[in-house]
């Protein structure tokens, strides 16, 4: 139990710090075990990171490693600065950003590239939050643009999984049975029938994508996919001694050149992040007013500080794929879940959002751990690629309400997935322009119409059988 006790109905106790609300573990907040066993476990998708880091930039593992450190102490900070969000990656992001890293050489080049890259989304989110525009920004894209940029960013996401070469061909049995496990736990209808019936089933719910990794890992091993790993005891030693060889110290600055070929990357990377926000606060509305001991705040202002100080500090430290987001989408709808069944089960949101990864950090330092998984990270990347590929593409089809803005957004989607952000930016405006934007006069005109008539499939194939 923390020192500072809530009153009902008040938000949690904290220390005003600027534009922030410090929350700390033992002082503010209580210790949450459920959020620590999870923990011990989801810190492998942490680590699924680095694959990309030694593939894309160049790093040795040891170096790799140390930078997943310094992405785990960016992933405490928002919950002790005030956020009551699981951070993450933004991961539906990453095929973008391979896209954009595949332009240049893995060493020093990639990594001067991905520098720039992440200074301008650091500049985006910093300004946005200042200015308190960053809803504006968004809002000032048409839905088929918006729908275009999750469906490219699924599609790349799970074709980069499924073509030749990809982790499917080389790991069939583990990947295919592993998804479909993680798959049914987090989407099936049925299996949500089932929780509403079987305590069993509800406590498999909760653990989000742990089951499905678990079986793919063990799947993996047992079939020969994946080494059997080599435990060994004691503490992992990330190469922090090396990191800065590897960074802006290192490898020098960006050229303009690679910053102006990084902002189309960035834009959509601040667009997928914002959804990200908006999926956050949808997730926390659903239990606030079922815990009326609470009063939850979501300044989405200090969100985008938050997240521009751990962008800025990925900069500077450690570049990243992942880039640094707002939200871990499983990590945060399990722990909402736990906390809508009252105080005993978890406090305030701040102690199982903040523990979760408190321990996925000091789990990166247990040897035993470490290389248990370390065989197995490339399926937790597969499965996390595989799922955000899902949810992205499922997202973008709910942006568009007809079948022009459909065509708009799947082409869009198409030529970003293989060309990139800039491509595919410039090919969404241009559809929209030509095929959807209407005069002013032309909306007046047709105010209250549907943009045009719905499409009968039953009633097409019927028409063409009858010629």
């Amino acid at each position: 139990m923390g020192l500072y006790q809530r009153k009902h109905g008040e938000e949690h106790p904290y220390w005003k710090f600027g534009p922030f609300k410090i929350r700390l573990p033992f002082i503010h907040h209580r210790w949450e075990w459920p959020e620590t066993i999870q923990a011990l476990i989801m810190f492998v998708v942490g680590m699924a990171m680095i694959p990309l880091l030694e593939q894309y930039l160049g790093l040795p593992y040891d170096v790799a490693l140390a930078f997943v450190v310094i992405c785990g102490f960016g992933f405490m900070l928002p919950t002790v600065l005030g956020v009551p969000m699981v951070p993450g990656w933004i991961t539906p992001a990453i095929p973008v950003v391979v896209l954009f890293l595949g332009n240049f050489e893995p060493g020093p080049e990639a990594i001067r590239a991905l520098i720039g890259l992440q200074l301008v989304v650091t500049l985006i989110f910093f300004v946005l939050g200042i200015t308190r525009l960053g809803s504006k920004l968004v809002d000032m894209f048409p839905d088929s643009i918006k729908g275009g940029i999750l469906m490219g960013a699924g599609i790349a996401a799970i074709s980069g999984e499924i073509v030749a070469g990809g982790r499917l061909e080389q790991t069939p049995v583990s990947l295919i049975i592993g998804g479909a496990v993680t798959g049914y736990v987090l989407f099936s209808l049925s299996f949500r029938d089932w929780t509403e019936k079987h305590r069993w089933a509800r406590v498999i719910a909760g653990y989000g994508m742990v089951p499905g990794a678990l079986v793919a890992m063990a799947i993996g091993w047992a079939v020969g996919e994946y080494p059997i790993p080599e435990v060994q005891f004691g503490l992992s030693a990330p190469a922090f001694d090396k990191v800065l060889d590897y960074t802006v110290f290192g490898v020098g600055l960006p050229s303009l050149e690679m910053v102006w070929m990084a902002i189309p990357t960035a834009v959509i990377a601040y667009i997928i992040a914002f959804g990200d926000i908006i999926v956050g606060k949808s997730l926390l509305n659903r239990v606030d007013h079922l815990r009326p001991d609470e009063k939850i705040e979501v300044n989405v202002d200090r969100v985008h500080l938050v997240t521009a100080m751990r962008n800025l500090m990925h900069s500077l430290l450690a570049p990243y794929p992942g880039l640094a987001g707002p939200l871990f989408t499983g990590a945060m709808a399990t722990i909402a879940e736990r906390y809508r069944y009252g105080r005993k089960a978890m406090d305030t949101i701040y102690s199982g959002a903040s523990i979760f990864w408190i321990v996925g950090f000091i789990a990166l330092f247990m040897l035993p751990l470490v290389t248990l998984f370390k065989p197995v990270l490339p399926i937790a990347l597969s499965l996390t690629l595989l799922i955000t590929g899902y949810l992205c593409i499922s997202v973008g089809v709910e942006q568009i309400d007809n079948a022009t803005s459909m065509g708009v957004a799947g082409t869009m989607g198409v030529v970003l997935s293989v060309y990139g952000a800039a491509y595919g930016l410039a090919v969404g405006i241009i559809l929209y322009l030509l095929l959807e934007r209407r005069s002013k006069k032309a909306l007046q005109e047709h105010a209250g119409e549907m943009p045009e008539e719905p499409i009968h499939i039953e009633e097409i194939a019927e028409d063409y059988g009858n010629r």
